[in-house]
C-alpha cells in the first residue's frame, strides 16, 4: 500500500500552501551587493519568464507564475554587506528545483547585465 504525504510547505513570501512538503525546491544565494539592485534583477527576471503577481516593496518578496509553476522570492539583507535571494518554485506534484535553480541563475546574470539590459 502506498501512502502519499500531504501538508503545507511555507514559502517564501511567509504564507503556507499546501503540497508535498519532501521535495526541494528552493535555491538561496549570496551576493555583496545592495538589496534595491537584487529585487530589481528580480522584477525583471520574473517579468522575462512568467507573470509577476506580487511585488511588496516592503519586504522585498515576490510571487510569480512561470511555466504553470508558482514561483515565490525574497531578497533580504544578511549583515549589511551581503545580500540573500532565496527563489523557491513548486508545481501541482511539489517542488521544481531545477526552476529554481534556473530562475537564480538568471538572476545572477541579470544582475551583472544591469537594470536595463
Amino acid at each position: 500500500m502506498l501512502v502519499l504525504a500531504s501538508g503545507c510547505v511555507n514559502t517564501e513570501t511567509g504564507h503556507p500552501v499546501g503540497g508535498m512538503p519532501f521535495t526541494k525546491d528552493t535555491i538561496t544565494s549570496r551576493y555583496e551587493k545592495p538589496v534595491a539592485l537584487l529585487a530589481s534583477a528580480t522584477r525583471v527576471v520574473l517579468n522575462r519568464n512568467g507573470k509577476l503577481l506580487v511585488d511588496n516593496v516592503v519586504d522585498n518578496t515576490f510571487q510569480a507564475k512561470v511555466n504553470q509553476r508558482n514561483v515565490w522570492v525574497k531578497v533580504a539583507d544578511l549583515d549589511g554587506k551581503i545580500t540573500v535571494v532565496s527563489v523557491q518554485a513548486r508545481g501541482s506534484m511539489g517542488g521544481d528545483i531545477d526552476l529554481a535553480a534556473e530562475l537564480s541563475k538568471q538572476i545572477a546574470l541579470q544582475l551583472m547585465a544591469g537594470p536595463n539590459q
